[in-house]
């Protein structure tokens, strides 16, 4: 089994190395690696399955994306502290359904990230089936916070080994490939790291964005975010792409990828 291991020395260098990898790999934090999700409107899914924890944003429309199907029965079953749902915030809600509780255990679709299911890294939000006060908390650099699994078959799973401290960012740390009989699949390691506190020089970017285009789902924007370093006191960072301060920067068109800077 082949594996590298990706270091950076400084917060600042490590975000822009994640923008740059992702970026160029359109890999969307790993959220769809390899294959295009169906859609289904759904505008009961806001809440737990079978009625239970309701979100009051029960009345919009979410957006949602199967790996295959356009129901809950073409889903796995989840393993242990698999994320179950991946949901999006950047703009308008959307979710990635990625396999389904065991028994009779519904999966949250709530864009609340208080539900006792909800890890948070930028603007996604992964849900697992387990209550995540069980996880514990991750050590900044040492522990993964979660592995990122894509099968020869392109099937993928994500699992959940602890939390990251609060005003931190999840980065890849490994990339191990592993062959089988129908093929290469890969699996990758990300650790916790704490958001940076260096001050933006002047003219130096802010933030960067990478915003990927997929042709499988045209009515979502995927959307990367990495804080390069802090405004200035009573100077703001665009929080969006498409804000005033964000300039657009180099196109990926064989990724269908534009980035952008925010200053």
């Amino acid at each position: 089994m082949k594996s590298s291991t990706i270091m950076a020395h400084t917060s600042s260098e490590r975000s822009a190395f994640l923008f740059t990898l992702q970026a160029l790999i359109g890999l969307s934090v790993l959220s769809d690696f390899a294959y295009g999700y169906r859609l289904h409107d759904s505008s009961s899914d806001n809440s737990l399955h079978h009625g239970h924890h309701k979100s009051h944003h029960h009345k919009s429309r979410l957006k949602t994306f199967y790996p295959s199907g356009h129901s809950e029965g073409s889903l796995p079953t989840c393993a242990s502290n698999a994320v179950c749902n991946k949901l999006d915030t950047y703009g308008a809600p959307w979710v990635e359904k990625q396999c389904h509780c065991p028994g009779k255990k519904g999966c949250s679709t709530s864009t609340h990230n208080r539900d006792g299911h909800t890890i948070v890294d930028r603007t996604r939000q992964y849900k697992i089936c387990e209550p995540v006060k069980k996880l514990k908390r991750c050590k900044y650099f040492r522990d993964v916070t979660w592995t990122y699994i894509s099968n020869p078959d392109n099937s993928t799973t994500q699992i959940m080994h602890c939390r990251c401290p609060k005003n931190s960012v999840a980065y890849l740390i490994k990339r191990r490939a592993y062959e089988t009989a129908t093929g290469m699949g890969f699996q990758y390691s990300f650790a916790c790291s704490p958001q940076t506190t260096l001050r933006c020089q002047r003219k130096e970017p802010c933030r960067l964005f990478s915003v990927r285009n997929n042709s499988v789902r045209p009515s979502v924007d995927e959307v990367n975010m990495s804080t390069l370093c802090q405004c200035p006191h009573k100077r703001k960072c665009p929080k969006h792409h498409l804000e005033a301060g964000a300039i657009p920067g180099k196109a990926y068109s064989e990724d269908s990828i534009r980035t952008y800077s925010g200053y």
